[in-house]
């Protein structure tokens, strides 16, 4: 009995095919060759693990004939669904992302997607950035599986895989949600949370009465590393992009959870927006956190909270500039600012940039994505782009970022065997 079902383990694991083989798509939604050839790549390591183990124990069990116990046969082969299962899993999981690629016009705009993720993280001379590739999902946030952390069943994921809300296709506060996610990925290759951390326990231990500010500051670092990257990249579309998402019932607004990594919802607009005002300084930062500040006044909050509110709009413009010019050593001198391009993202040069476009539209197609989506934002926040506008605008563009792909990629592999030629 235990023979056979193990050879039928075999049989079902045959069955589990490349990607290449049976995901139908549009070429343009497909996913970028890194990202499809390092998924496929973990997959067949772990298949290929799986029939070693299989054929170990068929070997062992033929050999060994009546002087084992069944329930030692029994023992080993649960051993082995159990490895089975975790491949499925771990096939499951890439599956359910790749399958939405077959989607009309979704499956493009999720290439589109992979395009600016890519640059959002890209550091040139500071890490190699690993694959990232997205999915639609529910709900109102977004989500990371970072690359290089653990897989169920074992081993480590080979891209970045980012889940991406519906309800935020298709606008410029998707790239608040990707760009954050993104964020943290980027900490990770910098080691940024680490590195902080010790900083912020020796402004602790000289905070007096601030102390418990510094705390909490301390506490959320994590998450507000990534809201660092997401404000850097996109500039005040991050911050009308999470007052999306945190727009919530008032109770929510001023919860403070002591085992969250989110800083409550009203104090995390109000630091995105200092940290706007940090890197990109204008009024526009002081207006919007204002206009926060009517959604949800604090006056009604507890004599409690309203001090600690009071504590952490104290020390926010500090703590601002302390993460702004944070030099950690994978950047080997640099600040966190000096690194993230933020000339080209000052409020006058983004307005300037879209008048720019509107007289020349063909010039956005050249420029970089997350600079397209912080002049997008900038222009929404002025008045300059209606929704319609900007979601009919973005469509055509994350169309158009994934067909670029596609094309230069296969422009790539069809240079190669020249270029061999002439090198031969």
């Amino acid at each position: 009995m235990l023979l056979h079902e193990t050879r039928a383990l075999l049989a079902r694991l045959a069955l589990v095919k490349p990607f290449a083989l049976q995901e139908p798509m549009l070429p343009a939604a497909a996913l970028l060759p890194a990202a499809e050839v390092a998924i496929d790549r973990f997959l067949l390591a772990g298949r290929r693990e799986l029939r070693l183990m299989v054929g170990r124990y068929l070997a062992w069990l033929n050999a060994a004939g009546d002087e084992v116990s069944a329930e030692e046969a029994q023992r080993r082969f649960a051993v082995l669904r159990l490895k089975f299962n975790a491949v499925l899993t771990q096939f499951d999981t890439f599956a359910d992302v790749i399958t939405q690629r077959s989607e009309n016009e979704s499956g493009v705009w999720l290439s589109g997607l992979d395009v600016v993720a890519a640059e959002a993280l890209a550091l040139p001379g500071y890490y190699d950035p690993p694959p990232v590739i997205c999915y639609l999902d529910r709900d109102i946030g977004a989500a990371i599986r970072r690359a290089r952390t653990r897989m169920p069943g074992g081993g480590e994921s080979p891209v970045a895989i980012i889940r991406v809300p519906r309800e935020r296709m298709v606008g410029t506060s998707i790239a608040s949600s990707l760009v954050h996610e993104v964020g943290h990925q980027a900490a990770a290759l910098l080691d940024l949370v680490n590195s902080l951390r010790p900083a912020l326990w020796r402004l602790q231990r000289g905070a007096g009465a601030a102390r418990r500010a510094w705390q909490l500051w301390e506490r959320w670092i994590s998450e507000i590393v990534a809201d660092f990257w997401s404000v850097a990249r996109v500039g005040i579309a991050s911050t009308l992009g999470l007052i999306g998402v945190v727009s919530l019932p008032r109770a929510f607004v001023f919860r403070l959870n002591a085992d969250d990594p989110h800083p409550m919802p009203w104090i995390r607009v109000k630091l995105s927006a200092a940290i706007g005002d940090a890197l990109y300084p204008h009024p526009q930062w002081q207006r919007l956190s204002a206009t926060w500040e009517s959604f949800y006044p604090p006056d009604g909050v507890a004599a409690e909270m309203q001090a600690l509110l009071q504590e952490l709009q104290a020390t926010m413009p500090a703590f601002a500039a302390a993460l702004i010019n944070h030099r950690p050593p994978a950047l080997r001198g640099r600040s966190l600012a000096e690194v993230m391009d933020t000339g080209a993202r000052q409020p006058a040069r983004l307005a300037a940039l879209f008048r720019s476009w509107q007289a020349q539209p063909s010039e956005m197609y050249r420029a970089k994505p997350t600079l397209v989506f912080a002049v997008m934002g900038q222009a929404r926040s002025d008045g300059k782009l209606s929704p319609e506008d900007e979601s009919l605008l973005l469509c055509k563009l994350l169309a158009f970022w994934a067909l670029r792909a596609t094309l230069d990629m296969s422009e790539i592999c069809a240079a190669a065997p020249v270029a061999r030629a002439r090198a031969a």
